[in-house]
This record gives structure tokens, C-alpha cells and sequence, in this order.
């Protein structure tokens, strides 16, 4: 073997690597658990005082979980900003730990679209020529029938030629806004450019927007992303609660507005008064603490040397070392040692900054500023609002100003809003290059912009979005025309995000939920606990299937390359930043028993050297030679699957594909390379020479056979078309249970007081959901989780409309007596299962759910296509292509068939939904697996027997080839059995697609794809069948 120092050099390089990687997650796991038993500590404490008693028994509960939720929070958030490990803050490592999706942690997931029909109509200043209403309307309904395959600006544009071919669009859009860009000599092709380029602008700005909404949401490790060029946007948010106010939060209009303020100066004196009423109030609290004090001692003594005590000792340890005089300071000034007065050598400093305050204090400031007696302090008409990011002047990025805006308008409306805001964008001054943003205002907001600079030179004016204060440039001059120019020591980065901001006030272009979904976080630690399960028992098994096939030594060796196989996965997932999902254990179970392909194939092409007569250290070097261009071969075609998975797929699918993907290319370097390694350091040594790969159970497992499988084609042919045709005809007499990412509606899983069956749930809701659709189906096997399916007014985006679907749900179950929760609030809590509760739910919108159809039809032609151009190029021969195309595609025919046959026959959910479109290529991806190998034998043996009648190569081959293509069958079935019966409800349906691609797959590859390329090849198959030969036993 060459290159033996490198590659034991990348394999160290890469362990260290992952070590590195997955000991933030480590480390995140510690402090986390810190943080619960510091919760759990306050809530014991908690249940000692004197006023729990008072709690009625039915909220205590709910009391301790808040005080729970409360204290855990406190104790992350006084960390985030701590170095923990490396130089690193706790917030730092977080963002380093491998993700754990939502079907794990419980959460919302939502993907937005913003409506680009508004924006296009907008921008044209809301023109009523009828040719442009006909044109947008007919881009709507097309937009609507591809699904959103086609952006909405190549679709109007098509429509407009179609509607007014000879009229040009600069009438339409040659408003006051756009006069700058767009004149009446424009073309089409130009006004197109530039409304594709306001659209591009709206979907950046409501992506901006979206971030800095959900970053003030306070969500750990939120995720948000454009998804590719197109108008959605994605969002998730783990371990979110409370799904309506998501709602609210996202789809709500973007505020911009330009307030003026008041000058430090001006407010310190005031803020000296809060500071001593916020003295005596701290002081008040404290007093009345202390007076429980003695009683908590006495019901409750604190256990020396307790958990809790070290935990509370930790948090003190700040306080510990603070100086008496800063101590001192803190007592008898807390407001503004919380907030640090804008001063600087004892000088108050100029603009409207009235105070800084790391963001860990920022809460309590707002909740000390919401005091009547503060607010009676301050003047009437000033309104305190933080900067949205935190301020360079002071390292850690940790800290936030706190900016005095003046409210002096008699509605309390900002003087002028960011509708009147009609270009903004990135320019650099003349004199050193430094970036700046150039504005210009439309007519009505010249004029207002104008008095407005004027009235207030030498003061600052404050752009403030959804009450975030973005920037506040000081006036230095009147500014008439519309046009300014906005400095302020920015980066490109900087600038660019204000002009977005500015941008996002004139941008009409809302942002509507079209998919949702969100699951509990009970539901969650299930999750995690079955997927635990399943991948420990598979494991396992494999391990011992290995060891029972192959003999100790080689088993184990076997093994150990899995075991590096996933921490090397792992490492490279936490690197990749990659969260990992349910669909993404089964991935990385999956990719273990896809890895022992490649162990089997090695021993058993070094088996049949052995029996050759070579020695041992021979015969494994000729079987890792022989085996590599199968293994090479099996696997690239495994990955095509995998990214035609992730490019098509979204969500779960995309998880599962990246796991895949990094699992297969992990077992590729383990199984061929490091294993290798492993016996040629062994065998130096002298060692483990006398290895024969077998055991006596498997010694003469398929030794020397020669079963006739081509001549038996014709009975093959004739049985798996019968089992076609009665797909086939399944699926048009019964069709598919289809979910809603193919049909638009929403899902609802819900647990029930008591056991009931389905149909009683379906018809307690038909009445009520009038003129929709109502599905209901049972989960699992405890006969009280129901999933209810529904399209009521499935068109509409609006969070009302969510609502009211919930309403009735919470109504009609209620009313059967189903349910029995006191309100619709308790019911959608999915930490409440007592009485009946939502415990996941999730909506597609009839747009995506198209989408959603055209990405799975493209994807299944896209992959066979890949696979049959792959085999072509490989092989040079068009024979093996059509031969192994035809055979796939008949294994995916026979799994949709199976699914269409048995889905309201079977006692688990065979709804056909995006994860199916992911099993279903899954099952291309492994089928070709073996096609590959058998046609690689069929290759290799058509150089060794050149004289040799093809149909006894064929067959030769196949039987060669047949101890491999069992071993690894049933290797993959232990797996995917042990996914199906431990793997949770999540992955049921997935993994029993897989079982029968599994079976199907192995047979075709046997009975159809080589006899099939025989035929394709012209060659006519002999009836008569081979004779079986006998066994040998080898010894």
C-alpha cells in the first residue's frame, strides 16, 4: 500500500479536528447541565417559602416550571458573555456545538414568502390601466400553477408581452420614485431589470428585518436563511412556545420611522432621579426578602456542600470580586451602575447616547424604566429605545446604547415614516473613501425633511426600525431637495445594512407564512430518546453480525473502522455547523449499514483468494485491490443520491442527505484505507497471518454455487411484471395517501385524554370545518395520539386564520368530550398533557405544496438520469445502463405500489410526503449498490474469460458476487429493523419504504438488471438451466 505516512497523517489530522470539534459541544452539555441543576435549586427553594403555599394546587406546576425556566435562563445568560473554554464565550461555544433540529428540541419552524406582486403593483404607484391588473393577475395564477418554480418578474413579464405587446412599460412605471431610473425612452428589458432589482432589494431588506426581529426574540441558536435566489425565506427557531406570537412577530409590517431626540445633556439630571427612585425600590424588595428570610431557613436547611450551593457560590463569585468601593457603588447607585451614564473624564459626553449596558442588564432596565414612578421622572415626551447593534467603542460586542428619543407630535406618531424614503443606497464620500449612504425622499417627504433639518441643526435625528434605533446622524445643516448624505465612521458592512433599512420603509412587500411547523419539546426528548435507541440496538447487532460472519479479529477490525466511521461523521457535522434532525440519525444508521458494503466486499473477494491457495497476507492485499473499484463505484453512486436529495429536498430531507453524504465519504477513507493500515501494521509484525475470514457458520455460506439465474430470467421477468402491473393498477384504483406537502393544509398531532379511535375524532370535526376536509389518524400504539388533517382555508396567510383553526379543534373536542383543558391556551401548550393537548403541528401553503410536488417528480428523473449517464461513462456500455435504470425504476414502482396497497391497511402512517420522495431515492441510491457490484464482476470477468458463452459469464458472475449481495442485505435489513420497531413514529414510515427497496432492490439486482442487460446486449437467453455444483467445504 503507498502513501502510507499520508494517509495515517490525514487520519490523525482529521480525528484531531473532530476531537476539536465536538469538545465545544462538550462543553456547552456542562455548563447546560449547570444551569438545570441551578434552576432546580431555586425551584426547591421556592417550594420552602411561606407564600407556595398560597398557590392553588392546579397552577403550582406551572409556577415552579416558570421560576424553573426563569433561573435556567438567568444562569445561560449571565455566562454567554464569560470566557468558558479557549479563549471562547459560552454564546461562542454554542454556535460551535453540533445543532439539534426541531423534531429533537421541540420549536417552530416557518418559511416566508414575500409577496412580490404587491411590490411589483406598489412600485407602479398602484396603476389602474387595465393591461397591467390583466398582465399581474394572470403572472399570479401561473406563479400559482408552477408552484413557484419560475420567479414572479419573469412571469409578469411573459404576461405583459402577452397582454400588451406593443405598449411599454415605462408608462406603467415611470412614477416619482423610479424617475431617476426610468424615463420614457426606457425598454422593457430595462424597466424589467430595474423592478427584478427593487425585487431583489425587498427580499434582502425582509430578510434583514426577519433577523433582526428574531435576534431581539431571544432564541437559542436561531436559524434563518434565503433559500437560494429565490423569494422564501427560512426560519427556524428552537424551543419556541408560543407559535402565535411567531406569527405576529414575522409577519408583521416593517415600522421605519425618523424621530428627533433629546441631547444627553438635556435628560442626565432626570436620569439622577430614576437612579435614587430606583434605589429605594431595589431597597423595598430587599427589606421584604429578608423578612422571609428566617422562616426559609428554619422549614428548610441548606445541605453543606449541595450542588445548588456551588452553583449560587459561582454566580457570586462576580460580587465577590468587586472591590467595597465598587460594592459600595452598586448599592447606593444600581440604575446607573446597570447603565453606565454616557460620560468621559467626568464630562457628559454630546448626542442623544443617555447610557451604555451590557445586554445581560438591558432587561432589567427596561423593567425599572416601566416603573409609574420612573416614568413619572422622566419627561412626558421621552421615549428610551436601544441601538440594534452593540457599540465598537467597547470590546466583547456586548454592549448597547441607550438612545433619548423626543415624542413630541400630538398623535405620538413619528414626524416623518419610511414610506416617504424613495432610494437609498451605498456610496463613498470624496474625501477618503470612507463609506457612506446616500437618500432621497419623494416629493411630500422633501418638503417635511426639510423643516424637519431645519428646526433641529447641531441635534441628531434617529432612524429607528420595529423600535430599534439604527443610527442617528447628526444635522448640520437644512437639507432641501429630498437628497442627504448619512456619515458616521461605517464599514461597508454597516452602511449597506442601514441603506437596506432605509430601503425596507418604501418597500411594500410582505413577508407571508407559507409552511409552518412546529413540535413540543416533549415530543422532542422523544425523538431523541428513540433515535438513541434505534442506533445503539443496530450498532449492536451489527457488531455482532460481523464478528459471527467473519470471525473475531476481522469482525472487530470490521467494527473499529465503524466506530471511527461515526466520530469522524460527527466531527465533520459539528464543523459544518449541520443540525441534526430525526431523518439525520436514520441518515447516519443508514450509512453504518451501507459501510459494512464495503467491509464485506474486501473479505470476500479476499475469501476467494484464500481459496486459491495464496497466503493471507496476499490474498487480503489482492482483495482490497479487487474490491476497490466496486467499492469506488457503489458509493459515488450513493452520493449522487444524496445531493440530488439535498438540492430538491428541503427541511428534514436536506438533513438526512447531509449525514449521508459525510457518513458514506467517512466509510469509504475507514473501510478501504484505514483498515488496511491497520492489518499491514499487524502483518509486519507477523501477525494475524493465519486469518481465513470465516467462521463455521459462514465458511460454506453460498461456497460454489451455481444456481441457473439467467436461465430462470423469463420466470423473473413474468413474476415482477404481474407484481408491476398490480402496483400500477393499485395506484389508480386506490391512489396514495397523500400528506400535506403534496395536497396544502395543516397537521395537527394531538395527544387526547383517552383512547379513542380515529373516526370518532373525524367525525366530532367535520361539522365544524365546513366545506374542508377533515383526516384523522392514529399515532403509535397508545390509541390517544391522533393526527388531524385538515385544507380549511389552506389560501389564506393570515395568523387569524390559524387561530381559528385551533379554536376549532380545541371546540369540537371539547365537545366530545376528548379534551378536557379549561382553554384553547392550555390546549395549544404542548407542555400541558394533561387533559389533552397540541403536541406538533405544521402548515403548507397550496403554492409550496406544488413546489414541494415538482421538486419530488424532478428529483426521481433527475437521479435516475444521473445514475443511468454514471453507469454509461463507467462501464462503456449502454446495455448495463438501461439494464440497471429499468430494474431501479422497477423497485421504486413496486415501494409506491406497496404504499398505495396498504396505507389504510397497516397499523403505522404510509402518507406519502417529502420524507417518502427522500426514501424513495434512498432506495435508488442503495439499489444501484448492488447492480454496480454485479456489473463490476461482469466487467472484470469479460477481461479474465474472454472465450467464455457470455450467458455462463452472466451467471458466473452473479453467483460469484451472491455471499456479498446477502451479507450486505442483511446487514442493511438488521439496520433499517431496528430504525422501524425503535426509531419512533418520525422515521416509521421511512424506514419501511426502505425495508422493501431493500428486498426488491436485492432481488432485482439478481433476477432483472443483469438479465436484462444480457438481453439489451441482442443476446438470446438458453432454457436450459445450469446444473448446481457441488459444494466444497473449505477449510
Amino acid at each position: 500500500m503507498q502513501s502510507k505516512g499520508a494517509i495515517t497523517f490525514l487520519a490523525v489530522l482529521i480525528a484531531l479536528a473532530c476531537i476539536y470539534q465536538l469538545s465545544f459541544t462538550g462543553v456547552s452539555s456542562i455548563i447546560k447541565n449547570k444551569a438545570d441543576k441551578y434552576a432546580e435549586a431555586a425551584v426547591a427553594a421556592e417550594q420552602q417559602k411561606p407564600s407556595f403555599a398560597e398557590v392553588s394546587d392546579l397552577d403550582k406546576a406551572y409556577y415552579l416550571d416558570s421560576i424553573r425556566k426563569e433561573r435556567n435562563r438567568f444562569y445561560l445568560d449571565s455566562m454567554s458573555a464569560e470566557k468558558v473554554y479557549l479563549g471562547y464565550t459560552f454564546k461562542e461555544v454554542q454556535e460551535k456545538e453540533i445543532n439539534l433540529g426541531l423534531d429533537l428540541k421541540g420549536g417552530m419552524n416557518v418559511m416566508l414568502e414575500v409577496q412580490l406582486s404587491d411590490l411589483v403593483r406598489a412600485l407602479s404607484n398602484y396603476n389602474e390601466s387595465p393591461q397591467f391588473n390583466q398582465a399581474l393577475a394572470l403572472a399570479k395564477e401561473r406563479e400559482t400553477a408552477l408552484g413557484g418554480s419560475t420567479d414572479f418578474i419573469t412571469l409578469f413579464y411573459e404576461a405583459w408581452n402577452e397582454v400588451a405587446p406593443d405598449q411599454r412599460l415605462a408608462q406603467i412605471f415611470g412614477t416619482i420614485d423610479l424617475r431617476d431610473r426610468i424615463n420614457a425612452q426606457s425598454t422593457n428589458d430595462e424597466v424589467i431589470a430595474v423592478i427584478r432589482e427593487q425585487a431583489e432589494s425587498a427580499v434582502a431588506n425582509s430578510f434583514n428585518v426577519l433577523r433582526n426581529r428574531i435576534d431581539r426574540f431571544g432564541v437559542t441558536s436561531p436559524n434563518i436563511q434565503r433559500l437560494g435566489t429565490s423569494s422564501r425565506i427560512l426560519v427556524e427557531l428552537p424551543g419556541v412556545k408560543e407559535p402565535e406570537r411567531v406569527r405576529n412577530l414575522l409577519q408583521g409590517t416593517a415600522s421605519l420611522e425618523f424621530w428627533t431626540t433629546y441631547e444627553n445633556s438635556e435628560v442626565f439630571r432626570y436620569l439622577q432621579e430614576v437612579n435614587s427612585i430606583v434605589k429605594d425600590y431595589e431597597g423595598q424588595k430587599e427589606g421584604a426578602e429578608a423578612d422571609s428570610a428566617p422562616v426559609v431557613a428554619e422549614t428548610a436547611p441548606a445541605a453543606e456542600g449541595t450542588a445548588s450551593d456551588d452553583l449560587v457560590a459561582e454566580l457570586a463569585q462576580q460580587e465577590d470580586s468587586l472591590s467595597a468601593d465598587e460594592l459600595n457603588y452598586a448599592k447606593n447607585n444600581p440604575f446607573f451602575y446597570a447603565l453606565n451614564p454616557s460620560m468621559y473624564n467626568g464630562q457628559l459626553m454630546p448626542g442623544p447616547v443617555i447610557g451604555i449596558s451590557h445586554y445581560r442588564d438591558t432587561a432589567k432596565i427596561n423593567t425599572w424604566l416601566s416603573l409609574p414612578q420612573v416614568k413619572a421622572a422622566l419627561p412626558a415626551d421621552l421615549v428610551p429605545m436601544w441601538t440594534v447593534k452593540a457599540s465598537s467603542q467597547y470590546p466583547g460586542g456586548n454592549y448597547f446604547e441607550l438612545v433619548a428619543i423626543k415624542v413630541n407630535t400630538r398623535d405620538g406618531k413619528a414626524p416623518l415614516d419610511g414610506g416617504v424614503v424613495s432610494d437609498a443606497r451605498l456610496s463613498y464620500n470624496n474625501m477618503g473613501g470612507q463609506p457612506q449612504v446616500d437618500m432621497a425622499m419623494n416629493a411630500e417627504g422633501a418638503q417635511t425633511w426639510a423643516r424637519l433639518t431645519a428646526d433641529n441643526i447641531g441635534k441628531c435625528i434617529a432612524i429607528v426600525l420595529d423600535g430599534m434605533v439604527y443610527s442617528f446622524p447628526r444635522v448640520n445643516a437644512e437639507i432641501t431637495g429630498g437628497r442627504s448624505v448619512i456619515e458616521g465612521n461605517f464599514t461597508i458592512e454597516e452602511a449597506t445594512d442601514l441603506a437596506n433599512v432605509l430601503n425596507s420603509g418604501k418597500m411594500p412587500a410582505p413577508a407571508h407564512i407559507v409552511q409552518e411547523e412546529v413540535v413540543g419539546p416533549t415530543l422532542g426528548a422523544q425523538s431523541i430518546q428513540q433515535g438513541f435507541i434505534s442506533f445503539i440496538v443496530a450498532f449492536i447487532i451489527l457488531m455482532i453480525y460481523m464478528v459471527v460472519m467473519y470471525d473475531f479479529i476481522p469482525g472487530m477490525v470490521a467494527n473499529g473502522a465503524l466506530l471511527l466511521n461515526l466520530f469522524f461523521t460527527m466531527g465533520i457535522m459539528a464543523s459544518f455547523q449541520a443540525a441534526l434532525t430525526m431523518p439525520g440519525i436514520a441518515g447516519i444508521v443508514l450509512a453504518l449499514g451501507m459501510a459494512v458494503d464495503a467491509n464485506v466486499l474486501i473479505y470476500e473477494r479476499t475469501k476467494e483468494e484464500l481459496k486459491k491457495g495464496l497466503g493471507t497476507r496476499q490474498a487480503l492485499s489482492l482483495g482490497y485491490s479487487n474490491a476497490f473499484s466496486a467499492i469506488f463505484d457503489s458509493n459515488l453512486t450513493s452520493i449522487i443520491t444524496g445531493v440530488i436529495l439535498y438540492v430538491f429536498g428541503t427541511g428534514p430531507i436536506r438533513g438526512f442527505a447531509t449525514t449521508l453524504i459525510i457518513g458514506i465519504c467517512c466509510s469509504f477513507f475507514t473501510a478501504v484505507f484505514l483498515t488496511r493500515l491497520v492489518y499491514e501494521n499487524r502483518m509486519a509484525h507477523d501477525k494475524w497471518t493465519k486469518q481465513t475470514f470465516s467462521t463455521k457458520i459462514s465458511r460454506n455460506f453460498m461456497a460454489n454455487k451455481n444456481y441457473g439465474f439467467m436461465s430462470s430470467s423469463k420466470k423473473s421477468f413474468s413474476i415482477f411484471g404481474v407484481i408491476v402491473l398490480v402496483m400500477i393498477g393499485s395506484f389508480f384504483v386506490r391512489n396514495l395517501s397523500k400528506g400535506i406537502d403534496f395536497t396544502g393544509g395543516r397537521n395537527y398531532v394531538v395527544v387526547l385524554e383517552k383512547q379513542v379511535e380515529p373516526e370518532e375524532v373525524k367525525a366530532a370535526l367535520t361539522p365544524l370545518f365546513k366545506g374542508a376536509t377533515v383526516n384523522a389518524l392514529a399515532l403509535g400504539t397508545d390509541g390517544k395520539t391522533i393526527r388531524i388533517s385538515t385544507n380549511y382555508k389552506i389560501e389564506s396567510n393570515s395568523p387569524a386564520i390559524d387561530n381559528e383553526v385551533e379554536n376549532i379543534l380545541y371546540k369540537g373536542l371539547h365537545g366530545a368530550n376528548l379534551v378536557t383543558q379549561k382553554s384553547v391556551e392550555a390546549f395549544k401548550n404542548p407542555d400541558v398533557r394533561a387533559g389533552g393537548s397540541i403536541v406538533s403541528s405544521t402548515k403548507v401553503g397550496p403554492a409550496v405544496a406544488k413546489d414541494i410536488t415538482h421538486g419530488a417528480i424532478i428529483s426521481v428523473i433527475f437521479a435516475l438520469a444521473a445514475i443511468f449517464v454514471y453507469i454509461l461513462i463507467r462501464f462503456r456500455n449502454v446495455a448495463f445502463s438501461f439494464g440497471s435504470t429499468i430494474a431501479l425504476a422497477i423497485d421504486a414502482t413496486i415501494v409506491i405500489g406497496f404504499f398505495s396497497l396498504l396505507w389504510d391497511i397497516v397499523p403505522f402512517s404510509l402518507e406519502v410526503d417529502q420524507t417518502f420522495i427522500g426514501a424513495i431515492l434512498t432506495v435508488i441510491g442503495y439499489s444501484i449498490n448492488d447492480k454496480v457490484v454485479v456489473f463490476d464482476r461482469i466487467r472484470e470477468n469479460l477481461g479474465l474469460h474472454k472465450k467464455m458463452d457470455l450467458q455462463d459469464l452472466f451467471n458466473k458472475s452473479l453467483n460469484e458476487t451472491l455471499a456479498r449481495t446477502i451479507n450486505t442485505s442483511l446487514s442493511t435489513l438488521i439496520v433499517l429493523l431496528c430504525i422501524f420497531c425503535f426509531g419512533g413514529e418520525s422515521t416509521r414510515s421511512f424506514s419501511f419504504a426502505m425495508l422493501l427497496g431493500v428486498i426488491f432492490g436485492t432481488l432485482s439486482s439478481i433476477f432483472i438488471a443483469a438479465p436484462l442487460a444480457y438481453v439489451i446486449l441482442g443476446r438470446k437467453i438458453k432454457n436450459e438451466p445450469v446444473a448446481e455444483a457441488e459444494v466444497v467445504e473449505v477449510k
